[in-house]
């Protein structure tokens, strides 16, 4: 696991996560979360994720599948109202995730 790529990935999605955030929900009304949160939210993830797997360079494919996996554990925090606690988790997930990816990387490409 590469410790600061973890760090860097954790610190990327939250700042991503916590801007995107904000941004939509000062342009759409409640109702829209109300009635496509269910997407919107997936969907806002995955953006985020994509943005942070490129700016540390880990490759697209691997990075969504890991952002994919983080966040549903988060599906049961929204079932029991916690939902910003399945957020941060699933950014320690993924973060933890990246770092892997990142190792992995390293350990395969000849010096």
């Amino acid at each position: 696991m590469d410790v600061p790529t973890l760090w860097r990935a954790a610190l990327l999605q939250l700042v991503a996560v916590t801007l995107l955030s904000i941004a939509l929900a000062l342009a759409l009304p409640h109702d829209f979360f109300v009635d496509w949160g269910w997407i919107a939210g997936p969907a806002a993830w995955l953006l985020c994720a994509a943005f942070t797997g490129r700016v540390l360079s880990l490759p697209l494919t691997p990075a969504l599948i890991g952002a994919a996996l983080a966040g549903l554990p988060s599906i049961l925090a929204v079932v029991f109202g916690v939902h910003w606690a399945g957020a941060a988790l699933a950014v320690g997930l993924f973060a933890l995730w990246c770092a892997r990816l990142r190792a992995e990387d390293e350990a395969t490409t000849p010096a």
